[in-house]
Order: structure tokens, then C-alpha cells, then sequence
């Protein structure tokens, strides 16, 4: 309880430190994010601009994107090739089972077949999301 305190008493210490900042962040770019729904209904170019979006769907620019993110597992990354049309034109998922896997054909030889299902287990992979 004492060790809880002290972290609370720290944290206390750090709030000045940070400069308030808004919390209301919306990107104005009305080719790939709607605007806000006041905005819709009021507005006659923002809803025409959002009847345009969702009728025609966002076209992002050409190119390439890897995104990784961070999960429990490990690393999710996305890769994304674009051709400037609504639907990507290669889309990738990197799971971070699928590379846990990978290390299995090293692990599991010589191994009796009797443990593979053991050490497999403990490699904590979920097969359902090596699929995609």
C-alpha cells in the first residue's frame, strides 16, 4: 500500500508538467475521412462531400504502406499497396502467430512426435489468426 502511495504522490508531481492539449484532433481531409455529423446535417457541401465518400469509397493515394502496431503476442503489421482506387490493390496481415510458427521447424526436430502437440502448446499460437 505504502509503494502505491509514493506512485500516486509522483504522478501527482508530473500533471504540471504537461501542457493541456485538445482533446477534439479530427483531420480535415474530406477525400478520406467524413466530417463530423453535426456538420453532415447542417451543412449542404458536407453532406455531399460525405455521399460522395460513402457511394464511391475512399481512394487513397498510389503507393506502399507498412503499418505495425503492437499486440500481446507480438508485432501486427499491415502492408498496404495502393493503385488509387477504393479497394486495395495488395493487402497484407502479419500476425504475430504466424512468425511464432515459423520457429517450430527448428524447434520440433528430432522431438518424439508424442510432445510435438506439448510444444506447440507452448508456443502459445493461435492457429485462427496464422489463417489470414
Amino acid at each position: 500500500m505504502y509503494e502505491i502511495e509514493q506512485s500516486l504522490r509522483i504522478l501527482e508531481q508530473l500533471i504540471p508538467l504537461y501542457a493541456p492539449t485538445n482533446t477534439t484532433i479530427m483531420a480535415h481531409a474530406p477525400h478520406y475521412i467524413s466530417a463530423p455529423k453535426e456538420d453532415i446535417m447542417t451543412q449542404n457541401y458536407a453532406l455531399m462531400q460525405h455521399f460522395v465518400l460513402v457511394t464511391q469509397g475512399m481512394r487513397p493515394p498510389k503507393g506502399e504502406v507498412y503499418a505495425p502496431t503492437e499486440s500481446p503476442k507480438g508485432e501486427l503489421g499491415f502492408f498496404i499497396h495502393s493503385e488509387g482506387e477504393p479497394y486495395p490493390y495488395r493487402l497484407k496481415i502479419r500476425a504475430p502467430s504466424f512468425f511464432h510458427i515459423g520457429s517450430l521447424q527448428d524447434v520440433l526436430v528430432g522431438q518424439y512426435l508424442a510432445d510435438a502437440v506439448t510444444i506447440i502448446g507452448s508456443s502459445n499460437a493461435v492457429f485462427g489468426e496464422v489463417d489470414r
